[in-house]
């Protein structure tokens, strides 16, 4: 059997584009997502394996893991993918979608990592990929939760790189800026309601003006580093925080 690969938020977007990466890369591939008719669907085409996970929930965390083991026997591969995003200001910002933010975006990739983290030591290899965000580095406004929890993914990439550096462990973090996903088609009116600006505004003004390449990112861009970074030519690279984004952070 060839490397098993766990990849969380999967139905859609970054996550269903790593997925069937990895899938072409002759990987086993669970695919993790809420969403069970998108995520049936996507194993279904790549010859993979769907399980439902609400990862808000510590339990739904750590039966993605056994259940992983339990089925493929190994778990070589885990990409951190997962996310969702609110838009308001710190006033309005709702309590309780702060919490399932970083409980999704930060305390699940935790999660997962600890419990994948004795397999991948026993076997002495692994590959843990933190999908960030320029806003993991950068900050912007009305995206507070966003933004503290990409900041603390990035800490807690760095931290694995160094506990995981001795057993063969790699761990990383992609920093994409605006790809061509749900998440990022699905946020436009939101900013153009909290900006005052129209949608077209949004994607002139905001999501592209930063940029030296003034245009989306495809999902398979990112996919495409996934699989680098999962390679036996990137064992060298942990604790990074790779930047897809067009040039944003070279200001």
């Amino acid at each position: 059997m060839g490397r098993v690969a766990l990849v969380t938020g999967a139905a859609s977007g970054i996550g269903r584009a790593i997925a069937e990466r990895l899938a072409r890369e002759g990987d086993a591939v669970v695919v993790a997502d809420v969403q069970v008719e998108r995520g049936e669907a996507v194993a279904q085409a790549i010859g993979g394996f769907f399980l439902y996970a609400d990862l808000r929930q510590r339990e739904d965390c750590r039966r993605l893991v056994m259940e992983t083991l339990e089925r493929f026997g190994a778990l070589h591969i885990l990409i951190n993918n997962a996310g969702f995003q609110h838009i308001d200001p710190i006033e309005d910002f709702p309590e309780d979608i702060w919490e399932a933010m970083l409980a999704v975006m930060l305390t699940a990739p935790f999660l997962l990592t600890k419990y994948a983290w004795p397999a991948m030591k026993a076997q002495r290899w692994g590959r843990i990929i933190n999908i960030a965000s320029i806003h993991g580095l950068v900050a912007s406004p009305f995206k507070s939760a966003y933004v503290a929890a990409k900041h603390g993914l990035i800490g807690l990439t760095r931290v694995a790189a160094l506990e995981g550096g001795p057993y063969g462990i790699t761990v990383n973090a992609i920093c994409p800026a605006y790809v061509r996903t749900p998440l990022v088609e699905n946020q436009i009116q939101d900013q153009a309601r909290t900006r005052g600006l129209s949608p077209e505004e949004v994607v002139e003004k905001v999501m592209l003006e930063p940029a030296a390449i003034r245009r989306l990112i495809e999902p398979e861009e990112v996919a495409a580093l996934v699989a680098y970074l999962c390679s036996e030519e990137a064992s060298a690279i942990t604790g990074a925080a790779w930047t897809i984004d067009l040039g944003w952070t070279a200001r």
